[in-house]
């Protein structure tokens, strides 16, 4: 009995490890939105998504050089081509037009829908016929976000919400794709290999989109841009996909129904914005809703 257990430690170990890499990530990308409202007050959103791919995509170029990574085989450059539209393009940049429209307390709500968005396109791409209480919880959180945008009135954007659930769609493709992907590619170097595989494009984008003068701006914003380039888009993936591998994309991938809390906490203390009760229940809401779906997805 005592060697048995001795056997599992390191495999708890792992899982513990797994957890905590997990946590740190999700940690990391909840303060991408309240970081992003701050940089897209000064720096146009098309700019902030290139500038932060570019930072971003050379960074992760030192790494895969620094540590001799193998390049990607052919039929990997699809997926990869698939993650960086969702991760690297699609959701900073839809992300960062919804917020000139709307608060990112409110921008959070929607977040607790990208796991629901993750396992969904999970589903599709698996192949997986999950039960009809998947579907149940599904729809019912879809129109608890629909209908909390809904009785925001002319509080709140219709555009602004349309381009966050667009953001959370692309990301959840974009999750989804890069966690098949890292099975065989490697946990941090699939988002290392979307960066660099968008870098091109990104860095010449940056060139031409670059504002004519950077002296108005305020440190805030560059802080901002620099936690954005950094942080959310390159060392939250590394503990993120760390964890993913050692505890389990099932198990670990849960976390992410955290986020939505930690950021209206971090809106709240770092902007001073409003959160109300109904918009903490809308997000305990559909969290619970994702929580149910993940449950009775296979």
């Amino acid at each position: 009995m005592e060697q048995t257990s001795k056997l599992q430690n390191p495999a708890t170990a792992k899982t513990t490890s797994g957890w905590l890499n997990g946590l740190i990530g999700v940690i990391i990308f909840s303060a991408s939105l309240p970081a992003t409202r701050v940089a897209v007050l000064e720096f146009d959103p098309v700019f902030l998504t290139v500038a932060r791919a570019t930072i971003a995509g050379l960074l992760a170029l030192c790494l895969l050089v620094l540590f001799k990574e193998k390049r990607p085989a052919r039929h990997q450059l699809l997926p990869l081509a698939i993650v960086a539209i969702g991760v690297v393009v699609g959701f900073p940049l839809l992300t960062a037009l919804a917020l000139q429209y709307v608060t990112s307390a409110h921008s959070i709500v929607f977040v607790g829908l990208l796991p629901l968005a993750t396992a969904v396109f999970g589903v599709l791409r698996g192949g997986e016929r999950p039960r009809p209480v998947f579907w149940f919880f599904s729809v019912l959180g879809s129109l608890l976000v629909v209908g909390f945008a809904v009785s925001q009135g002319l509080t709140a954007s219709p555009a602004g919400d349309l381009l966050m659930l667009l953001a959370i769609i692309v990301c959840g493709l974009g999750y989804a794709e890069g966690a098949k992907l890292s099975k065989t590619l490697g946990g941090w170097q699939v988002i290392s290999w979307a960066l660099v595989l968008s870098l091109p494009v990104m860095a010449l984008l940056s060139v031409f989109k670059a504002p004519p003068s950077f002296a108005t701006i305020s440190t805030p914003a560059w802080l901002s841009l620099a936690y954005v380039s950094i942080f959310s888009m390159l060392i939250g993936f590394v503990f993120w996909y760390r964890g993913l591998a050692q505890g389990g994309i099932a198990a670990v991938g849960q976390l992410q129904l955290l986020q939505p809390f930690f950021g209206l906490a971090l809106a709240a203390t770092l902007l001073h914005e409003q959160v109300s009760l109904g918009m903490l229940g809308v997000t305990v809401a559909v969290i619970l809703c994702v929580a149910g779906a993940r449950k009775f997805s296979r």
